[in-house]
Parts: C-alpha cells; structure tokens; sequence
C-alpha cells in the first residue's frame, strides 16, 4: 500500500525560535483518518452516541476507512 507524506515541505520552516530545514509531515494514511474520525464523530455525536468511545471503536474504524481509501487510490 503507497502511504506517502500528506504535506511534505523540502523548505526550510520558521515558527518563532523554531527552525527545521524540511520534514515530511504526516503520512497521507494520518491524513485520511483523521478527516474520517471527523465524520464518525460528529454521525456519532448526531445519534446520541458515547464519543469517549473513541479509542476502542472509532479511531480503528477510521484507520480501516483509511486504509480502504489508500486502496482505492491504487486502483
């Protein structure tokens, strides 16, 4: 599966006192899951769910979303 950084930067970076001279951000797999446990959350939240649930149900289910979306994008 092709997971490659979501927003890679080969520039020099400056945030205050803070200098980096490139990283390649999160991978694109931390990416896609993150937007989708957006989306569980809030269906969850809209249904009256329990959303402290999270790391026992939605944050794998997020990741298997994730990786299908990775999947797809080899296709």
């Amino acid at each position: 599966m092709n997971n490659p950084p979501a927003f890679p930067s080969g520039n020099e970076v400056t945030l205050n006192d803070w200098v980096s001279s490139g990283h390649s951000g999160m991978t694109l797999r931390d990416y896609f899951a993150a937007k989708a446990m957006q989306g569980l959350i809030a269906a969850d939240a809209h249904d009256g769910g329990c959303v402290k649930c999270g790391d026992k149900y939605i944050a794998p289910l997020a990741y298997e979303m994730a990786d299908d979306m990775l999947i797809a994008r080899e296709a």
